[in-house]
Formats: C-alpha cells, structure tokens, sequence
C-alpha cells in the first residue's frame, strides 16, 4: 500500500492517509490502497476497532482534480462505483470505524469520513461537498449520508452552495462528535476506540449492524433486526462472562470474541 499506513496498536488498528503533496486526495492507487487495508482489517482477528487519518495537514482534501478532469461520462461513473463501492465496505465492516478528521475534509474527504461510524475532528478541520462549484455532483455517497446526518434541508444548502464549514459548525449540526485541539485529536480518537475494544466484540458488531440496517428501513424491521442480534449475543460465552462479572461485582471482564 503506497499512499495508506497500517499499524495496529493493542486491538485497534490505525489507518493514515499518506499522500501529502496532494494534500491526501483520492486517486484511484488511494482507493485502491483503502480497499487493501480495509481488507487487511477484516482478516485480522485481535483488531476490534479502527481509526482513519490523515498525514500532515488534511484528511483527505477531495477526490483528486488532476485525474477528474479527463474523465468521461463512463469514467465518471466508473470512478463513482469504484469509490462508492469502497465506501460502502468501510460503513458495512463489522469493526467499528472512527474518523480522526485532522484538516480538510473536502468532497471525497468529507464522504470518507460519513462512512466512518464516528466522526471526531480537530479544530483545524474543514467540511465541505464543494463539488457543483466543480461542474460536477458529489460522487462517493455525499448526496445520501449528509442528509441522513444532518437532515436533508441543511445537507440541501451545504451541498448547492459548495460551501465550507469549520470543526464547530459541523459539531452544532451533528457531522460531528466532538472537537478537540489538534495535539489531542489522536489520543482522544484512541481512547475512545480502546472504550469500545473493552467490550464484547460480538456484541459491538451486531449493536453496530442493527444501527446501519435499522438506519435504512422502518422501525418494525428494525426491531426484528434487533430482536436477532439480541438472540445471537444471548448465545455467546461472551454474554456469560459479562454478566458473570456483573453478578459477581468483578472489574475484569476477559472476553474472548466467542
């Protein structure tokens, strides 16, 4: 992987976006990079939870101009599927996914990180769908995650304005979590994964399907949705050793993914 670092600290792995003379953008070796760590994520058992990242001053400034601007209607759309496609791996990983957004997140960046599960940001962050100002529309997700985020009238003005947001604004509109000063951004990010690592990672996997699966249909499916993934942590060793400590009053938890 060229342009993507993977390292993995205790249970968490932490993907960097290294691609800073281009201030991180999205060309196709990136993406092809991404689906590789992705990849690696999933096939690694003792990582139960990951943290996205940027190298330098951006997240991910944007889907590379550069390459975009020789496209056809068909290599668009071909572009379109690949990183969208991408995207969707990344929403639908069973291992929860936090956004440590350190600078832009511009077009493909801000699509990025709204297919994390978590979005925190520094104070330096920057959000925005700047792409009709490009004479093209948002192509990795940003027309159907924004208003699912941050409802449709306030993802209608920042996506046909182009406009740009700072860190604060994006926390009042619920884009993100929380805002922290640029040196804390990473420890606040791992520290938050490591709270989820700390519990049953069956248990994690199946509250975050329900969560995605729920969040694309009504209620009563659902809760059937919920009603199963509750059967299945009902049946794991896991669910035995946590309540097991619950009744016992013990700290220690020692899950064991079973």
């Amino acid at each position: 992987m060229s342009f993507v670092k993977f390292e993995q600290k205790g249970p968490v792995a932490i993907l960097t976006i290294d691609r800073q003379e281009a201030l991180n953008a999205l060309n196709t070796q990136v993406l092809c990079d991404l689906d590789e760590a992705i990849t690696k994520v999933e096939q690694t058992d003792d990582v139960h939870a990951v943290v996205i990242t940027g190298a330098g001053r951006s997240f991910v400034a944007g889907a590379d101009i550069g390459e975009m601007k020789g496209f056809s209607a068909i290599d668009g759309k071909k572009f379109g599927v690949h990183g969208g496609g991408i995207f969707l791996r990344l929403e639908n990983l069973s291992k929860p996914v936090i956004a440590a957004v350190n600078g832009f997140a511009l077009g493909g960046g801000c699509e990025l990180s709204m297919a994390c599960d978590i979005r925190l940001a520094s104070e330096k962050a920057k959000f925005g769908q700047p792409e009709v100002g490009l004479g093209i529309t948002p192509g990795f997700g940003g027309t159907q995650r924004l208003p699912r985020i941050v409802g449709v009238s306030k993802a209608m003005e920042l996506i046909l304005t182009a406009k740009t947001i700072g860190a604060q604004e994006a926390k009042e509109i619920g884009l993100v979590s929380e805002v922290y000063p640029p040196e804390e951004l990473m420890d606040k990010a791992m520290e938050l994964a490591n709270a989820i690592c700390a519990n049953a990672p069956i248990a994690v996997a199946e509250s975050k399907r329900c969560i995605r699966m729920g969040m694309q249909t009504d209620i009563a499916t659902g809760a059937a949705f919920e009603a199963e993934a509750f059967g299945v942590t009902c049946g794991t060793e896991d669910k035995n050793e946590g309540m097991g400590a619950f009744l016992e009053k013990r700290k220690e938890k020692n899950f064991q993914n079973k």
